[in-house]
């Protein structure tokens, strides 16, 4: 069994930064793509970012230059760099990992901007 932990989450002020984590725990071998989804009320889970094991990255639109994706494979854990932080990225964090053909989830960890 998998489970992926998130921490890092809280309130902070339009401008601010925060830096989430998700570490994997269980019986893992490797970890091929990692990522960071978000979800606002009222809204259906978008991605964030993702971070293949060879650190490849991709990001949404509306976060580039802003977010930075990143992950420690010795440790099974992946970041995500949070700066210049606007109330529209006010939403509930997931983390994502895929390990041979299973996606896991974390329990999620709320991020509030206010304004």
């Amino acid at each position: 069994q998998v489970q992926l932990v998130e921490s890092g989450g809280g309130l902070v002020q339009a401008g601010g930064s925060l830096r989430l984590s998700c570490a994997a725990s269980g019986t893992i071998f490797s970890i091929n793509a990692m990522g960071w989804y978000r979800q606002a009320p009222g809204k259906q889970r978008e991605l964030v970012a993702t971070i293949t094991s060879v650190g490849s990255t991709n990001y949404a639109d509306s976060v580039k230059g802003r977010f930075t994706i990143s992950r420690d494979n010795a440790q099974n854990t992946v970041y995500l760099q949070m700066n210049s932080l606007k109330p529209e990225d006010t939403a509930v964090y997931y983390c994502n990992a895929n390990i041979r053909t299973y996606f896991y989830w974390g329990q999620g960890t709320q991020v509030t901007v206010s304004s």
